[in-house]
């Protein structure tokens, strides 16, 4: 079966860089995990105004804290069957501060990926995934949902951000290239973070999945 991201983007899949077309192809059928390291040239958020916010998403590792120049992290992507027998991958970035997790499932009924933030998924979004004129990857995050408890409420978007995440191969250097900012209706741009980083695979099967990589708490709500 293709990959969440193969039957997201449909023949656009095709369009993408190589690089990008093993590294987003990842998944059960492929077998293999994509462990990337690098150094995020700039993290940076809008001060005051957001960081108690990014002081309480951290606690269940939804936002990241660290700011500054050229911070390493570390991204993995491991592919799973979750509790309910979806096919799930992993994003796990991991700063020196702080830890951002998430987790990827596909939406048969939506024809899309969601995405669920942080250590027990408290969170879920829509993607809206699409391939730019460099066979770059281009991902825009839609309403997010409050998935706790008996809960399962859009939350407003002057309560939330929006992010765009820009994922390009530079074939000069070998290194893949990303841009991540977030938005908010009311204070404008709140957060974000580019660099760059190498990838290696392992095969799956030989090494597994770290518990670490795992959300605490799956949620079967969309």
């Amino acid at each position: 079966m293709p990959s969440i991201f193969q039957r997201a983007l449909g023949p656009d899949f095709a369009r993408l860089h190589p690089e990008l077309q093993r590294r987003f192809g990842v998944g059960l059928d492929s077998g293999e995990a994509c462990i990337g390291e690098g150094v995020m040239h700039r993290v940076w958020n809008a001060g005051l105004a957001v960081r108690p916010f990014l002081s309480l998403g951290s606690l269940r590792n939804i936002l990241v804290t660290d700011t500054g120049r050229d911070v390493p992290f570390r991204i993995e992507n491991y592919p799973y069957t979750d509790s309910y027998g979806r096919e799930t991958v992993t994003f796990v970035r991991t700063f020196p501060l702080s830890r951002f997790d998430a987790t990827m499932i596909y939406d048969e009924a939506g024809a899309r990926v969601v995405d669920y933030l942080g250590t027990h998924q408290h969170l879920a979004t829509p993607l809206a995934l699409s391939v730019d004129e460099r066979g770059g990857l281009v991902i825009r995050s839609g309403p997010q949902r409050l998935l706790e408890g008996p809960l399962a409420v859009r939350i407003p978007a002057a309560a939330t951000g929006t992010a765009l995440v820009t994922e390009q191969y530079d074939d000069r250097a070998g290194r893949f290239r990303i841009a991540v900012t977030v938005s908010n209706p009311l204070l404008g741009r709140i957060f974000g973070y580019w660099g760059s980083f190498t990838a290696s695979y392992v095969e799956v099967a030989a090494h597994g999945v770290p518990a670490s990589v795992r959300p605490r708490r799956e949620v079967a709500r969309l």
